[in-house]
């Protein structure tokens, strides 16, 4: 795993951090049973070091009943996008983590519907009275049992009434969009349970995560910070020799690199496979590598304990130019931002270089054994999201599919020509339980077709499509070569019974330039005219990577007046008759 800093760092950056220039906020809310100190501190400067500003509420100790529970409590004064409720065994069992077993078998059954019941009662009462997502954490499954070797045999013993207890969590956050449970007893087992609880520290100050560790678990937290602020990368982007296998192709040959079931090539396989499962989960993987291009694609295409193939890169990038300008031509072929981007290289001269000008990617400082890599690759949190839509998982399908639709648009004498000849579908899509999370995750991950970049969770979204006084909807693109997915939102305020506001309007990048827009854009007009409204009303708010939209509105034909632009919905509006759209 990744060195940590310590502690002490951490308190001691806190201490002079100036956050002040930093446009993304974020307030975070930490309720835990047992001493939580530091935590803070490290939570501050890991947000800021992301560009985040970071405001944190830290309940008193062992004071998250109250605060809770209580409606004019600090917490809900400080109103958190985001909060933390930190449970540990010994605190939700008390004397009976002890004492378990001076209980019948239906007493300790009913001790956990009990206990379970007192957690989701808290759980439901949060998210009725806050608009934060809540994150829990389960319980660690205790090693210790006053039974010894026979706690297997016990019907229903300590280990079991945990287990028990920690599915019934996971079980209610399944279906409640606000609730995430995070697997602590994962953390525990990861790096064992005499590592994280010290009794030393627990004795001296109820101090149930070692303060060693403490920087780690933040690191895990920031797992649902990053995926919250929409921040999370997006592409995987590999090196080959020494990276993807053990050698140099150009020097060692097809048949001299180490890759295969024993060691050491079988810790390039099992890297390879932990890449493949992210792949398969909607990251998207590209290629930068110094080397000759057919030896390096002999390899991928035909090596037989490759795992990952041609085919499972959407940009690939063999030559000999510096890795910053291949990195620049991945994230224009892809069309996606540097700072979606993560960066695997072997070689600390190569992460130097991009470090220092590709500041905004990620470069993950490998570790110098390859048996290390696939462990390397597992504690990084900047992959994760809120919530695996459909087009999470179909966009290595997408992104392949979109190389063909390049391909054909070589090909095209004119871009007119072009769009006819894909057969654009739009369907618009109204909000609902299948679209919703989609509709938030383009919210917080779309900069450049977007014209307000307002930010929404899921839970807004919600109520959003929920209220009379809204129009929630998306649009999904289909065209001959494959499905897109949902790449279009809109967001209307109907203000009045004359005007109607665009809140938000976006567009994914990978459909942009097909005048999907414009079908969009039609549909709201529509929609508009239908209800006698007047004027539709929106702005354009700038940003420094919204240009792509700049000039949407005024081609469209609205025109400025003050703040806003305005569209009279009595003017005709031409759709280009190539888009076939309809309506859900």
């Amino acid at each position: 795993m990744p060195m940590e800093p310590k502690l002490s760092h951490y308190i001691n950056a806190a201490s002079t951090l100036d956050t002040s220039n930093l446009e993304k906020k974020i307030r975070i809310g930490i309720l835990g049973s047992f001493t939580l100190n530091g935590l803070e501190e490290i939570l501050q400067v890991k947000c800021a070091e992301k560009k985040i500003s970071a405001s944190i509420f830290v309940s008193g100790y062992n004071q998250y009943n109250q605060d809770i529970l209580n409606d004019k409590s600090n917490l809900y004064d400080f109103s958190p996008d985001i909060t933390f409720l930190i449970l540990d065994t010994r605190s939700i069992l008390g004397n009976f983590f002890y004492t378990v077993y001076s209980l019948s078998v239906d007493q300790r059954k009913e001790l956990i519907e009990k206990k379970s019941e007192e957690i989701i009662n808290l759980l439901q009462i949060f998210t009725k009275k806050s608009k934060s997502k809540l994150v829990v954490t389960n319980l660690s499954i205790p090693t210790y049992s006053p039974y010894g070797i026979c706690e297997t045999k016990a019907e229903f013993g300590l280990v079991e009434m945990v287990i028990n207890l920690n599915s019934k969590l996971v079980n209610y956050a399944k279906d409640n969009p606000s609730v995430y449970v995070y697997d602590f007893n994962g953390f525990v087992t990861r790096f064992g349970e005499s590592n994280i609880f010290d009794f030393r520290q627990f004795f001296f100050g109820d101090i149930k995560i070692n303060l060693e560790f403490l920087p780690t678990f933040a690191e895990d937290l920031m797992g649902y910070v990053k995926a919250m602020m929409g921040i999370n990368k997006k592409c995987i982007v590999l090196d080959l020799d020494n990276t993807l296998w053990g050698g140099i192709v150009g020097e060692d040959g097809f048949n001299g690199i180490k890759l295969g079931p024993t060691a050491p090539g079988n810790a390039y396989v099992e890297f390879q496979r932990s890449i493949l499962a992210l792949n398969q989960r909607g990251i998207i993987l590209a290629i930068n590598s110094k080397n000759n291009e057919d030896e390096a694609l002999e390899v991928l295409r035909n090596h037989p304990h490759m795992i990952l193939r041609e085919e499972n890169f959407a940009s690939i990038r063999i030559n000999w130019n510096d890795k910053v300008s291949n990195m620049k031509e991945i994230a224009e072929e892809l069309n996606i931002g540097l700072d979606s981007m993560a960066f695997f290289d072997d070689d600390p001269v190569n992460r130097e270089y991009m470090t220092l000008n590709l500041p905004e990617v990620l470069t993950v400082n490998l570790p110098s054994d390859p048996a290390l890599y696939a462990s390397t690759l597992y504690y990084i949190s900047d992959f994760n999201v809120l919530k695996i839509t459909d087009e999470d998982i179909k966009r290595k399908d997408m992104y392949l599919q979109e190389k063909k639709r390049k391909d054909f648009e070589k090909d095209a004498t004119n871009l007119e020509d072009f769009i006819k000849q894909l057969d654009v579908k739009l369907k618009i899509k109204k909000a609902d339980q299948f679209t919703i999370p989609r509709i938030s995750q383009l919210t917080l991950k779309t900069n450049q077709f977007n014209l307000t970049t307002k930010r929404y969770q899921e839970e807004e979204i919600r109520q959003f499509s929920q209220d009379g006084n809204m129009l929630v909807g998306c649009a999904q693109v289909e065209d001959k070569f494959g499905d897109n997915g949902i790449t279009g939102v809109f967001i209307v305020k109907k203000e009045n019974t004359k005007e109607w506001m665009i809140d938000t309007f976006l567009l994914s990048c990978r459909v942009m330039g097909r005048e999907i827009e414009k079908g969009i854009l039609s549909h709201i007009i529509n929609k508009a005219s239908e209800n006698k409204i007047e004027r539709l009303k929106a702005q354009f708010v700038p940003t420094k990577k919204n240009k792509p939209v700049e000039n949407f509105l005024p081609d469209c034909g609205f025109h400025k007046e003050g703040d806003y632009w305005v569209y009279p919905i009595n003017s005709s509006f031409k759709v280009p008759d190539y888009l076939g759209i309809s309506v859900e």
